[in-house]
């Protein structure tokens, strides 16, 4: 099936951008399910992938300051957000990446831009890898890639992720999702607090409450080990590479410097005083690196095309 627009799922709306979703076609993609993805604006294509148990609006406040030189692609990774939850289903990095992927070929996007925050990050390097003649760029945020993960924010995180990762009542810790608690949680990640909107927590609970979902939250929250293996793709990136970090990140400088040396070409920038979640507290920060590249490349505006053809 060719994808379709309907009226959106989520509670939070962001100008300028549909609903789409994409089925999986045939036996190679019935495990994906069906992805639910948001896209809107002009220019190149601009693939954005969510944090860890996240969803497309993670990146509500990035679209508006990108969209009117790119055509974003947020997409929700299977299971998460309103992609179909398929019971069984693996979330480990390799079965993400082919979701990923799946967009991209399904769409038949060229001079794709990768931006990924978090497990985000991680996808974004490794499809790169695997699509070299797709992929033009990869903008990498705080990518989740080493020992103890979300478990070094705090010991609320840590209590929070070793229960729902212990055998029997683990699911059960999973799906028990306080407000106060969620919100804690996610706070760890920022450097700015306020960042967090209440209305998107509000939205992410509600995602929590869909049948299903604490399998999902469980099985993303023991998907570490996949996403350090995957650093061993990074080297095969060809396209160039933007490593972004917030200062507070919870990652340590050795797990920084670890990715620099990977990716021995990339562009670095730490952001200061930022925390895990920049694309919520700095959007301005990626935008300037994606706008960035464009116009140091020489693409037009597409807006500037219109005004030109107009005249």
């Amino acid at each position: 099936m060719s994808p379709t627009s309907m009226d959106s799922h989520s509670s939070i709306k962001i100008p300028g951008t549909e609903e789409h979703f994409l089925d999986p076609l045939g036996s190679n993609e019935g495990s994906l399910g069906r992805l639910r993805y948001l896209s809107g604006g002009m220019g190149p294509p601009l693939v954005l992938l969510h944090t860890v148990r996240t969803q497309a609006e993670h990146f509500r406040h990035l679209i508006p300051l990108v969209r009117e030189r790119y055509t974003v692609y947020a997409l929700d990774l299977p299971g998460m957000g309103y992609s179909q939850i398929v019971p069984g289903a693996s979330y480990e990095e390799p079965a993400m990446r082919e979701a990923v992927k799946s967009l991209i070929t399904r769409l038949d996007l060229r001079d794709v831009t990768l931006l990924g925050e978090s497990m985000g990050a991680t996808l974004a390097l490794t499809t790169a890898a695997d699509l070299p003649e797709r992929v033009r760029r990869v903008v990498a945020i705080n990518a989740y890639d080493y020992a103890g993960g979300i478990a070094r924010s705090s010991l609320l995180a840590r209590f929070v992720v070793t229960g729902a990762l212990a055998p029997g009542i683990g699911r059960t810790i999973a799906g028990v999702q306080p407000k106060p608690i969620v919100r804690a949680v996610l706070r760890g990640g920022l450097g700015n607090t306020a960042a967090l909107r209440d209305d998107y927590l509000d939205e992410l609970l509600n995602v929590g409450r869909r049948p299903g979902y604490p399998v999902v939250a469980r099985a993303v929250y023991g998907n570490l080990p996949s996403l350090i293996a995957a650093r061993a793709r990074y080297p095969e990136v060809s396209a160039p590479v933007h490593l972004i970090y917030g200062e507070k990140d919870w990652s340590r400088p050795s797990d920084r410097q670890a990715n620099k040396q990977l990716l021995s070409a990339a562009e670095f920038v730490q952001v200061p005083g930022a925390g895990h979640f920049i694309v919520l507290e700095r959007p301005d920060v990626p935008a300037k690196v994606l706008n960035d590249a464009l116009r140091l490349a020489n693409v037009p505006t597409p807006a500037a095309h219109v005004a030109c053809a107009r005249s």
